[in-house]
């Protein structure tokens, strides 16, 4: 290697290439940015019925929706009625809801249990909207070492059946109920639901259950598989923040919370999450469909 002239200094080395940061490409919110809403998802308690009487305008909610084409599902976590029941309850007011429009907690119950134990057996606490449901998917109903002990919501619950109940958990029936509400509605007032009877179940026998409704987002999952939806493109409208929109959330759902039933807007600013939007009611959605 040659040596430089006497005299002649040596150049500096260059100074290092900095490489620029690319700057990193904006992240989209999906909450913020959603699809077309191409499915609904309805409450009907406290959305479109109200005390025994449909909320005004929502007959002709309903009527839009049937007229759209567009898939839609009612939505109840009430396991005492069967799909036809609450198909005729909802026509004597008004409503032109077809059977197969309706998604009740005892119909996602019993395809849980198919699912997780086909052909399995129960002990019901209930009435004919889950023992029809469970029947319908092959369960047999029986006291005899059943495989799980399923509390739905009934009109009257018997302190023999909850004995009987308690028995056969503490034998080893597994522990499953259809929703986790306290109380229900009714015109007198607040009625004793089936959470509040499993809550006494539970302290009998240390044993918490495994609730499929709302707000289990595998109520919300049931229904969108059942009409064949996505979350990204479907909408779901509950009255209730700490059912109806904590399991549209959690599923993935644009949430709209209707002020006809029981949250308020100042209730709902005290909770940690929130609906995608509030609105009056579902009047206020018709243009929309």
């Amino acid at each position: 290697m040659g040596h430089l002239p006497d005299g002649v200094l040596c150049p500096a080395p260059p100074p290092p290439t900095r490489h620029r940061r690319q700057p990193r490409p904006a992240v989209r919110n999906p909450m913020i940015e959603r699809k077309p809403v191409a499915s609904w998802l309805t409450d009907m308690d406290g959305v479109l019925v109200h005390e025994g009487q449909p909320v005004p305008g929502a007959p002709e909610f309903v009527n839009r929706l049937r007229a759209s084409g567009k898939p839609f599902l009612v939505l109840t976590n009430n396991s005492i009625y069967t799909p036809r029941d609450l198909c005729a309850r909802l026509n004597r007011m008004g409503f032109e809801v077809p059977e197969h429009a309706i998604w009740t907690a005892a119909l996602a119950t019993a395809q849980f249990l198919a699912d997780q134990r086909p052909g399995g057996t129960a002990y019901v606490i209930g009435e004919a909207g889950l023992t029809t449901a469970l029947h319908a998917v092959g369960y047999v109903l029986t006291d005899f070492e059943p495989d799980y002990v399923v509390l739905g919501e009934t009109r009257t619950y018997s302190f023999e059946a909850i004995t009987k109940a308690v028995r056969l958990i503490n034998g080893g029936a597994r522990f499953i109920c259809t929703n986790p509400d306290v109380t229900g509605p009714s015109v007198e007032g607040a009625l004793p639901a089936a959470g509040s009877v499993a809550a006494m179940i539970s302290k009998a026998t240390g044993v918490e259950p495994y609730f499929v409704g709302k707000p289990n987002p595998m109520m919300m999952r049931s229904a969108l598989n059942t009409i064949e939806a996505h979350s990204e493109s479907t909408a779901m409208i509950g009255d209730r923040m700490d059912t109806d929109i904590l399991c549209g959330l959690e599923a993935g759902l644009e949430t709209i919370l209707v002020l006809t039933g029981i949250s308020t807007r100042a209730e709902a600013e005290r909770y940690p999450y929130r609906p995608s939007r509030i609105v009056g009611s579902v009047v206020d959605l018709i243009d929309e469909i």
